[in-house]
């Protein structure tokens, strides 16, 4: 689907244009974006051609505050809401960065996972805020540490950080009773909820629970989208759902009083995509793609270590005993990067890589890992 131009031309400009992964020779299994042949290069430049087509210099312009009303509807009946709840950002992290200068003070504290996502948590520490990690189980945060967390604290919380659905980096699906709970123990303390669902279109095996922004009627939770991990990560492109009084609050914020949308042209080109059926096409074509790459990887993981099977998103948690020898044609994402103790888990991509690379990275780590004989 690449139609970049000559092979040539992409490798030479590639060097300080893409971000740059594992030296040769590795399979890289840590960074958490697409294979470079999963970005729909024709497809976003017809879609860039339709919206120019459509709105002529509009598309152009700076565009509206809280983002184009084309993409703002579209995404607005897609999640079940109105387009006064639809602000466009550019991605989550940015989204991330508003929510944690506009909600929160310097040295107030944000709960998140025990296991969390590490750059996540890197956006709320330099904004001057103190992270506090709340204990998880299967079923992701647990409802009763965090009423614990929160009682602690002692009013020092300005919101609660999570991703439940294909959680980065454990791939979990926070069942929809136990995002309930949490949600009725941050009411009843008046806490906001900021849900990262970064990787909610990618089902790779069945349904997913309703969102907790969606369960709780979009009062007291920020849903945060991205179509980096369904399109490409270039496009800059996401939004926020929120209640609409939050919407505008967040619009006041200098940065689109001086700038307008935060991504006009290209939240046009994608409301192309959205209204035509295109993106729905190509999520179920890349949900096949990363089907196969993870069942490639899956399928020749063995040994005497724990995972489980993800059913969506790009991470598998691999849990092992003791200390370990990762082979050196292999790179992974340690788990102490998200908050796990050194030496116990690590995260493994499987979005980056062609199935044959899977396929030979799990045979590589199967025969070089040499776990203790107990548990941690």
């Amino acid at each position: 689907m690449d139609s970049a131009g000559p092979l040539s031309h992409r490798r030479r400009w590639s060097q300080g244009v893409v971000q740059q992964v594992g030296p040769a020779g590795v399979i890289d299994l840590g960074p958490g974006y697409l294979d470079p042949g999963l970005l729909p290069v024709d497809l976003l430049s017809k879609a860039y051609r339709d919206a120019l087509a459509e709105f002529g210099s509009a598309a152009l312009a700076y565009g509206d505050d809280q983002g184009a009303l084309p993409f703002r509807a579209a995404a607005a009946r897609r999640a079940g809401c109105t387009d006064g709840h639809v602000l466009v950002t550019a991605g989550t992290s940015h989204a991330l960065y508003l929510i944690a200068t506009m909600f929160a003070s310097t040295e107030d504290v944000v709960l998140v996972e025990r296991y969390a996502y590490d750059l996540g948590r890197k956006i709320l520490t330099d904004r001057g805020l103190r992270t506090r990690a709340v204990g998880m189980d299967g079923d992701g945060m647990d409802p009763q540490a965090l009423h614990d967390a929160i009682i602690a604290e002692r009013g020092r919380v300005a919101f609660v950080y999570l991703n439940p659905t294909f959680h980065n980096p454990t791939g979990i699906v926070v069942p929809e009773a136990r995002r309930r709970a949490l949600l009725e123990v941050a009411a009843r303390h008046g806490v906001l909820v900021v849900e990262d669902d970064a990787y909610a279109d990618l089902a790779l095996d069945g349904d997913v629970p309703r969102s907790m922004a969606e369960l709780a009627g979009y009062e007291g939770v920020i849903r945060l989208r991205t179509f980096s991990k369904t399109i490409a990560p270039g496009l800059r492109l996401g939004f926020l759902i929120a209640d609409p009084r939050v919407v505008k609050r967040l619009v006041r914020h200098g940065l689109f009083a001086s700038g307008g949308s935060a991504n006009h042209v290209t939240s046009l080109a994608v409301a192309t995509l959205l209204e035509s059926g295109d993106y729905d096409r190509h999520l179920a074509w890349l949900r096949n793609q990363l089907k196969a790459r993870r069942d490639a990887l899956v399928d020749n993981l063995s040994g005497p270590f724990d995972f489980g099977v993800p059913t969506g998103g790009y991470f598998l948690w691999l849990r092992f005993a003791g200390e370990v020898r990762v082979p050196a044609e292999v790179n992974v994402a340690a788990g102490a990067r998200f908050g796990d103790g050194p030496g116990s888990a690590v995260r493994l991509a499987y979005s980056l890589n062609s199935p044959e690379r899977l396929a030979a990275a799990g045979r590589a780590l199967a025969g070089s890992w040499i776990p203790s004989l107990e548990w941690t």
